[in-house]
């Protein structure tokens, strides 16, 4: 019996699919591999913005027995995960490209090393400047009698979720672009919603960072910023958009 020419396609697409996303786990893996014996090293690098502000002669502590192994294995393995991203979204735009027009690959390139990009200056924001002012807030707050000195489980928890917040939050001109370029919303209908986005934001703020008003204004306000940049974006591709197609029309 012959298999139906119907179903060829959508088989050689999940083939192709699961060759990507294997690639996109070795290259993981593999940047692991090659990272985790520098684990304590990784987490001593990641934990400096809040021992810098830790009491003297107080320290981090475990207060479980596998802690201390576990903890800098996970966050290595996030790491890994981050440092791959770049490879990750090349894996996506191959599988992705060739259903593209022309003019859709030529946006959609850009879009993809700029997505990377705002993610790894997210986090980079995060570490540089939000951990600073957040953990010199919570040591100077704590009560009188209490000794500062966070569990480094609950502390990676807690940078993890920032920097998947910031990250993500960094990620808004590529949004805005997109939403825009799709015909799903237009700049000029975006700029008459602009009071609901500030307050959309200090929102966002509020749900993906902890319940601090340092952290929550500090991942707003960019947010904000951001939009803004996207907002002067995707203006300017739609009005290239509108040039084309004028020409176009006139060409015919």
């Amino acid at each position: 019996m012959a298999a139906d020419p119907n179903t060829q396609p959508l088989i050689t697409h999940l083939i192709e699919l699961r060759d990507r996303l294997l690639r996109a786990s070795a290259a993981i893996i593999l940047i692991f591999i090659s990272l985790v014996y520098f684990a304590n090293d990784i987490y001593q690098l990641v934990s400096a913005p809040l021992i810098a502000q830790l009491p003297a002669g107080t320290t981090m502590i475990a207060t479980d027995v596998a802690t201390p192994f576990f903890t800098p294995i996970k966050l290595t393995l996030v790491a890994s995960s981050f440092i791959a991203i770049p490879w990750v979204l090349y894996q996506v735009w191959g599988f992705i490209a060739p259903g593209l027009y022309k003019h859709e690959k030529k946006l959609i390139a850009p879009l993809v090393i700029s997505s990377a990009f705002l993610f790894y200056l997210g986090v980079a924001f995060s570490y540089f400047v939000v951990f600073p002012l957040a953990f010199q807030f919570f040591a100077s707050a704590a009560p009188e009698g209490v000794t500062f000195a966070p569990d480094i489980s609950s502390y990676l928890d807690f940078v993890l979720k920032i920097f998947f917040a910031f990250g993500l939050a960094f990620e808004i001109p590529i949004a805005t672009l997109v939403l825009c370029w799709t015909g799903a919303t237009t700049p000029e209908s975006l700029r008459k919603k602009r009071p609901y986005i500030v307050v959309a934001a200090f929102i966002m703020g509020m749900l993906l960072t902890p319940p601090d008003i340092i952290s929550q204004t500090l991942l707003a306000i960019p947010m904000l910023l951001l939009f803004e940049l996207g907002l002067l974006f995707s203006r300017f591709y739609v009005k290239q958009d509108e040039t084309k197609d004028d020409e176009e029309a006139g060409t015919d």
